[in-house]
């Protein structure tokens, strides 16, 4: 086989193996791994209690508006100096990613609420050039975000040495369409509940375990299908 042929297999199999490998995980049969539930100290499964929130439209977003939805949330704040632009730019990169993917959606709350009016998340928003048909940027009291975000596993806090005034993590938290916590678990045994925002790695992890989820509910669907009862017009 000459060198040219050798090399075009080579790119051709590394830009088809992807794909042929998300196929199989979302058609036909196969011994398909679902992505784990989050399990918490107490036993019971994580999963985001009753929320209310007012997003850059001035709209008020619940739970209801995510509900049957496959959901990425993180905590911001727009005058953030430090590791908010590559968050931000890293949730943009899971719109692109997921663009053609009804389900998907994200969610974007800030921590300093008293200076990120709905105005101000519109206007960030556009900065950024997000699509808001499916990304929420949040606002609400102060004591609803900072105890909201105890359920996502965030710390977040008014800090004073913080640059920009605010202490928050990095973490981007992948919820389902039940609003509950979904993990993975790494290659040495634990438990990943969260994701770094900032990083590259993690960010690889978080678009693989997406696309494993998706196909979750696609395998889900068509068992659902497959099952339902087919009746048979006879011709008259």
């Amino acid at each position: 086989m000459n060198r040219k042929l050798k090399k075009a297999l080579v790119l051709f199999s590394l830009l088809l193996l992807p794909t042929i490998l998300y196929l199989l995980l979302t058609t036909g049969k196969h011994n398909f791994v679902n992505l784990p539930y989050l399990v918490t100290e107490s036993g019971d499964t994580a999963k985001i209690p009753p929320f209310s929130f007012t997003n850059q439209d001035g709209k008020t977003i619940t739970n209801a508006d995510y509900k049957g939805k496959i959901y990425v949330a993180d905590f911001f704040f727009t005058t953030c100096p430090g590791i908010c632009k590559i968050m931000t730019g890293n949730m943009l990169r899971l719109q692109k990613e997921f663009k053609d993917n009804k389900d998907f959606y994200l969610l974007s709350h800030t921590v300093n609420p008293e200076r990120d009016t709905v105005e101000t998340l519109r206007r960030y928003a556009r900065d950024k050039v997000a699509d808001t048909r499916n990304w929420n940027f949040v606002t609400g009291t102060k004591d609803s975000i900072y105890k909201i975000a105890e359920s996502y596993f965030a710390n977040v806090m008014p800090d004073s040495l913080a640059p920009g005034g605010f202490l928050h993590s990095e973490f981007f938290i992948l919820v389902d369409k039940e609003g509950k916590v979904r993990c993975r678990k790494e290659d040495d045994g634990n438990v990943k509940a969260v994701y770094d925002g900032t990083s590259e790695a993690d960010m690889r992890k978080l678009i693989d375990d997406i696309k494993i989820l998706i196909a979750e509910y696609n395998l889900q669907l068509k068992k659902n299908n497959n099952a339902s009862p087919k009746i048979t017009k006879n011709n008259e």
